[in-house]
């Protein structure tokens, strides 16, 4: 949790974000498929190429170790690229991920996947490394690109068949009356998962819209990654949250611990 606070602290609205050439992609890509298939040596190596690092982690609270595929400026001395990190359950087989696209923009989203990630095994992270107007012409949004790297991993997940929650925020005054909005994206393959997760979320006392079955706003049915899910057939739920909800520890805790009654089903395959 406090790696992912540090890794963002930083984040602002001008500068900090390089759009990948088409071979850096493919090679931060193809690093991580091989992490995912267990060949850590060889997901090192590969990854060297691009001048990102693996490194191993373990989560304070839950115990468990993760890889972690991080920029390696500190010891390059380039500047920051903004492409983000990956971590990786190591103790179990990869059955499913979290994708925080707008860091720091969506406040406390990255908390809340840090969170998420914790909360059943199997888990894969997927965060962008720069605020979502960093880059020139949106090029830093990560929901709504295809040319990044964060959207090649999501790919790669996909490929394989992991369902996959994305983590978006809202300010309050955008949709008023609502704390959520649970959607499928521009597919339908996830609606079983979106009623399971709406219902927890409205067990915890949340007023939930649910784009599935309702006119909604903020339902993400543009979202690049959703929009390529819904091509290759893949479970992926979009899911809003208003800054209240996002406010505080306790507030994260809950939404966690109710999208973690989906993650542990998603967990056990």
């Amino acid at each position: 949790m406090r790696r992912i606070a540090r890794f963002t602290a930083g984040f602002g609205e001008h500068g900090g974000y390089r759009v990948p050439t088409s071979g850096e992609r493919q090679a931060f890509t193809r690093g991580v498929a091989l992490l995912l298939d267990g060949d850590q040596d060889a997901a090192r190596t590969q990854l060297a190429t691009v001048d990102f690092a693996l490194r191993t982690v373990t989560d304070d609270v839950s115990g468990r170790r993760y890889a972690e595929v991080a920029d390696a400026v500190s010891e390059s001395g380039r500047d920051d690229r903004g492409w983000g990190r990956v971590y990786v359950d190591l103790d179990h087989r990869p059955r499913w991920s979290v994708q925080v696209p707008h860091p720091i923009a969506d406040a406390r989203t990255e908390l809340l996947g840090a969170r998420v990630l914790r909360g059943a095994p199997g888990g894969v992270m997927v965060i962008a490394g720069a605020h979502r107007n960093a880059g020139r012409d949106g090029a830093a949004d990560m929901a709504h690109r295809t040319d990044s790297v964060f959207h090649g991993v999501v790919d790669e997940l996909m490929r394989r068949d992991l369902p996959g929650i994305q983590l978006h925020g809202f300010a309050n005054e955008s949709f008023p009356g609502r704390d959520a909005v649970v959607s499928t994206g521009a597919g339908d393959r996830a609606t079983a998962d979106a009623k399971q997760l709406a219902a927890a979320l409205r067990r915890d006392g949340r007023q939930v819209c649910t784009a599935y079955s309702e006119r909604c706003r903020l339902s993400g049915t543009e979202n690049e990654q959703g929009q390529v899910a819904a091509g290759d057939d893949v479970r992926f739920l979009h899911l809003e949250l208003n800054r209240t909800v996002r406010g505080d520890d306790t507030g994260l805790d809950r939404t966690a611990a109710s999208i973690t009654t989906l993650t542990d089903r998603w967990s056990d395959g």
